[in-house]
């Protein structure tokens, strides 16, 4: 496991909000994403329910060395929420068409929760596309998931999300929050942004479309599907695992799990956060991006290479893509 020294990024807790929103159309569809910065591309994924406002605290840093684009899913934030196929094949190519339209061929991934998944299906679907992957509190690795996502799939689901709108139930639970928070539970660190999420759900358009999201990766038994039988794709991939060691969304255990089957990964734990430690830990969250951006090369692969490793379900020989390289270069605000 490596653990990188946290240093003070300067701009790093500046507001997103003044990184405008825009909107392209793509597919007779509204998307709404942010973009800032220059240089290399960075994209960022946000987990399901939440949108790319998530990045908040993050994004003001990464885009003084990175082209940064955080986009809000088709169905999540200020994007279009249609009667659409929202399965994490179709959210990956939602990624690679709006890349195509801001004319961005290749770029450094990182996706949390839900997102992730996303990530690992970009990775997988477009290998020449992704230059690195880096999975937060990521989905698509272990079955277990919370069970308040695995009760939220079941029928009425979007009736029960409508009555925690109701402004008593809300006002219940803040205060749950509050006690969670003051007993330390482990979940008490996640109720604040968890809470977040269930008042971006607004309205039936919303509370439908995150039910449809939730329901493809998700049944009353946990997670449907996971990317366990592809991971040793991850060879010719530079890949980072970044996770909170209090997470009881997707437990931490799950981080193991990618790691060991992941060839050559990173993991990161942070120790004292929990499913969203890019929000309690900003700092450190860019400081460990930029060291594992600057100490890896992006994937190259050739269409020879990823036919041996489909056919024999194990890596091409190649030299390890996270090796570190000579003395980092130092970065320059773009």
């Amino acid at each position: 496991m490596t653990h990188v020294a946290t240093q003070h990024v300067p701009g790093s807790r500046t507001a997103a909000g003044s990184i405008r929103l825009r909107h392209r159309t793509v597919h007779g569809h509204r998307r709404a994403f942010r973009m800032a910065g220059k240089g290399d591309a960075v994209l960022l994924i946000h987990g399901i329910g939440d949108s790319s406002d998530t990045w908040r605290d993050v994004m003001p840093g990464l885009a003084k060395y990175h082209r940064v684009i955080a986009p809000d899913l088709l169905g999540h934030g200020r994007s279009d929420k249609p009667r659409a196929d929202y399965s994490l094949a179709a959210y990956a190519n939602g990624m690679r068409d709006l890349l195509s339209v801001l004319g961005i061929e290749r770029a450094t991934i990182v996706g949390h929760s839900l997102g992730g998944a996303v990530a690992m299906q970009f990775a997988y679907q477009f290998p020449d596309r992704c230059e690195r992957l880096v999975l937060v509190g990521t989905g698509g690795i272990g079955r277990q998931v919370t069970p308040l996502l695995r009760a939220a799939t079941l029928p009425g689901a979007s009736l029960l999300l409508q009555a925690l709108q109701l402004p008593t139930v809300r006002w219940q639970w803040g205060a749950a929050v509050k006690v969670l928070q003051w007993l330390r539970t482990d979940l008490g660190v996640d109720a604040p942004d968890l809470l977040r999420v269930l008042e971006a759900l607004p309205d039936a358009t919303s509370r439908n479309a995150f039910v449809r999201t939730l329901r493809a990766v998700v049944d009353w038994r946990g997670q449907v599907g996971t990317m366990m039988d592809r991971t040793y794709l991850a060879q010719g991939m530079p890949t980072m695992l970044v996770w909170g060691g209090r997470d009881q969304v997707v437990p931490a255990l799950h981080a193991g799990f990618g790691h060991v089957s992941m060839p050559g990964s990173r993991l990161e734990i942070f120790e004292d956060a929990g499913h969203f430690p890019f929000r309690t830990d900003p700092d450190r969250f860019l400081t460990v991006i930029r060291d594992f951006i600057e100490t890896t090369r992006p994937a190259s692969f050739s269409p020879e290479e990823w036919r041996a490793m489909l056919r024999n379900r194990r890596p091409a020989p190649r030299p390890r893509p996270d090796e570190t390289l000579p003395a980092p270069r130092t970065l320059r605000p773009a």
